[in-house]
């Protein structure tokens, strides 16, 4: 059953007093390893307390990775979601580190997400990583697709069917990044539109939308600027195809003032506004259908 957020926001301590007062803010989702359970900040406390969701965001374990996730880590998640009061928890298609025993050399910590090369050998290491996650938290878990600059040689399948594949063989929810689609785009030629249209509508959690900005060619994932058109319209193409459960607005740097905040999410609303019109209109078009099919 899916969980309806609503429009939200990514919390963070620079902008803890603004969010807080944002109107229409239904849910929030913080970064996992970034949190204590035992010392939840008081800002996410009083948003609790306003009935506001909380959703832990991890960035650390590394599920497309050769080696098995980290049981120290999943059990971090799991007490993060718990502590929270979390209805999901979400992390990356990524590998995050490499090396170690299984190589016989030191163990490296990238320090950033790193694309999964999108062959059958590595989604079949990520669906059984995507397993033993899923065993051991509590709440369903979500994967975000990544933003990267290049695609690995030899890939056998596009984004759209890697995602979807995954999908089907785990069950795991999708957290689609729409400005990681948009990035990927620029960077890349990957039509957006094809991705979307291969994922399975049932299996959206949520859907993140950030800025960033263009240079010498290729896109970067920043974070730090304003929501530019490209991402809304590829956030339009998903709302075209199904109602999102849920909208999050990222920003985590050159933070700006809570009114333009506040700006950057009536612009999300307005689009996603019209998928709820939409799903209404796809809605009685069914209904309408099965009235006179049982005619």
């Amino acid at each position: 059953m899916q969980t309806r957020l609503g429009t939200g926001i990514g919390w963070r301590p620079e902008i803890a007093g603004a969010v807080e007062g944002l109107p229409g803010v239904d849910w929030v989702e913080v970064v996992a390893e970034n949190i204590c359970p035992g010392h939840v900040p008081d800002s996410l406390l009083r948003l609790r307390e306003r009935g506001v969701t909380v959703v832990p965001h991890g960035v650390s374990l590394g599920l497309g990775g050769a080696d098995r996730p980290d049981l120290a880590r999943l059990a971090a998640l799991a007490e993060r979601a718990e502590a929270l009061g979390a209805p999901l928890v979400s992390e990356h298609i990524a590998f995050v580190r490499a090396g170690g025993p299984l190589t016989g050399g030191p163990r490296i910590e990238a320090g950033h997400l790193l694309p999964v090369p999108r062959t059958r050998d590595c989604l079949d290491v990520l669906c059984e990583n995507v397993r033993i996650a899923q065993q051991m938290l509590p709440v369903p878990l979500a994967l975000e697709n990544i933003a990267a600059f290049l695609g690995w040689p030899g890939e056998e399948l596009t984004e759209g069917q890697f995602l979807a594949e995954l999908v089907e063989r785990t069950g795991v929810r999708l957290l689609v990044d729409v400005a990681n689609l948009h990035t990927n785009h620029v960077n890349r030629g990957e039509d957006p539109a094809e991705a979307l249209d291969a994922l399975p509508p049932e299996a959206l959690a949520y859907v993140h939308v950030a800025g960033g900005f263009e240079r010498g060619g290729l896109w970067h994932d920043s974070h730090a600027h304003p929501v530019p058109r490209p991402v809304l319209d590829v956030l339009a193409q998903l709302c075209d195809r199904t109602d999102p459960p849920g909208v999050l607005l990222e920003r985590d740097d050159r933070f700006p003032s809570a009114p333009e905040l506040a700006a950057e999410l009536d612009s999300i609303r307005a689009v996603t506004g019209r998928a709820g019109i939409q799903a209404g209109i796809r809605a009685g078009a069914a209904a309408g259908a099965g009235v006179g099919a049982g005619v």
